[in-house]
């Protein structure tokens, strides 16, 4: 098997080049050409280039616009990269009779209410970023090409930058720490996100009656500010001297940002675990894994 990854050098990405490696010959791409290959979303006509170059069986896309806020002022480039990338590797997948695998977010949601949300429910984006994926999925689903696409919440990595790592990094220096309570949702590890598509490519090749639209996310959930607490607890029981003595909860409208933040994240994960007998581990296993191995650097 054939597997062009986009998107090597991002959290998922990176996990990635390590899960996929057992299922066959992996070719990773950055942004960055190499030997004539192109992995940037934003350069179309190159995108097409390199995916026929390439022919591969299955494409992986863990590259994405997902600069939040930034979409707000960006809209025609995260627009280029979250949506109309999407579509050509779609129309390239179908050419080919090669499988797509795409990420997405529970930012396609109103986030509203309290109750996860799941995979056919109503989608109402609050920010450009959220409208921009949105209408990548939309892409994919219209081509009929083969198709995985994960809608996933809170990603987390131990390499590159982190929610945990800043807060470890503000604790050392600060005695309070202000974070947001009324946005919940469930850190998830890109690890386990990577596990799991390596997982499900080799059980939907076997069963194509399985592809879709699917929610990946660990189980549980929990606000920023309970996040914030669990790290910093962690991390002073394992001998972190920090400042910080207290967190303090604030609401999201304490914390103004150019985009528009959902309140409720949670994704409703059942139709993933059924369909691909999965057992998703509770948040707070992954990210004192990531966490142990942040704090042994």
């Amino acid at each position: 098997m054939k597997i062009l990854l986009l998107g090597k050098n991002g959290q998922v990405g990176w996990e990635l080049q390590r899960s996929l490696a057992p299922l066959g010959e992996v070719i990773a791409l950055d942004r960055q050409t190499v030997y004539g290959l192109c992995g940037d979303l934003s350069e179309l006509d190159s995108l097409c280039a390199t995916i026929r170059k390439v022919n591969p069986d299955v494409i992986v896309n863990a590259a994405a616009y997902t600069a939040v806020d930034k979409a707000e002022s960006e809209p025609e480039l995260a627009t280029r990269v979250n949506a109309l990338a999407s579509q050509v590797l779609a129309e390239e997948a179908l050419s080919l009779h090669a499988w797509l695998i795409h990420y997405s977010t529970d930012y396609v949601f109103s986030g509203s209410g309290q109750k996860p949300w799941q995979e056919d429910e109503a989608v109402a984006p609050v920010n450009h970023y959220g409208a921009s994926k949105l209408a990548g999925e939309q892409a994919i689903t219209a081509s009929g090409c083969k198709h995985l696409i994960f809608r996933t919440s809170w990603v987390y990595g131990a390499r590159g930058n982190n929610f945990a790592k800043a807060m470890l990094r503000l604790a050392k220096d600060r005695e309070a720490l202000s974070v947001i309570a009324d946005q919940i949702g469930a850190p998830t590890g890109a690890d386990l996100i990577a596990d799991v598509t390596a997982q499900a490519i080799q059980k939907v090749i076997q069963h194509p009656e399985l592809e879709g639209l699917y929610h990946l996310a660990a189980s549980g959930d929990v606000s920023w500010h309970g996040y914030a607490s669990h790290v910093i607890e962690f991390a002073r029981s394992h001998g972190e001297q920090l400042a910080v003595t207290a967190i303090n909860p604030i609401d999201t409208t304490a914390y103004p940002t150019l985009a528009r933040r959902p309140l409720n994240s949670r994704l409703n994960t059942q139709k993933l675990r059924d369909n691909f007998s999965l057992h998703l581990p509770d948040w707070q296993s992954g990210v004192t894994r990531m966490l142990m191995e942040v704090l042994n650097k």
